[in-house]
Parts: structure tokens; sequence; C-alpha cells
């Protein structure tokens, strides 16, 4: 099942190192997204990624 996107997209100013932002620009060619859809990708990853570690911790 396809997750539901988000009709409207928030904007942020995101200032990062340039030596960052070539290895997320080397990533996201490698990916074939853009340097935007990388970013978001990963951080999509990582709130999944965080909320299955805390339903882990809630049942120590």
């Amino acid at each position: 099942m396809a997750e539901k996107k988000d009709k409207s997209k928030k904007q942020i100013l995101l200032r990062i190192s340039p030596t960052l932002w070539n290895e997320l620009a080397q990533w996201s060619e490698d990916e074939f997204r853009s340097i935007n859809g990388q970013i978001e990708y990963l951080l999509t990853e990582c709130v999944k990624a965080r909320k299955k570690g805390s339903k882990k911790n809630s049942k120590d």
C-alpha cells in the first residue's frame, strides 16, 4: 500500500557545509534522486527508524 503523500510541502532553509553538500550530491546522483529528494528520503527513513526504536524501548 502506497503511503499517502502530502499535497503541500513546507519549505526550509538548510545550511550545510560544502563537503556535506558534495557527499549528498554524489549519493543522490547514485540513487537517481535530486539532492532535495535525497535529503527528504533520508529524513523520512530516520523518522521511521526512530519510531521503531521508541516502540522497542517502550516494551522493555
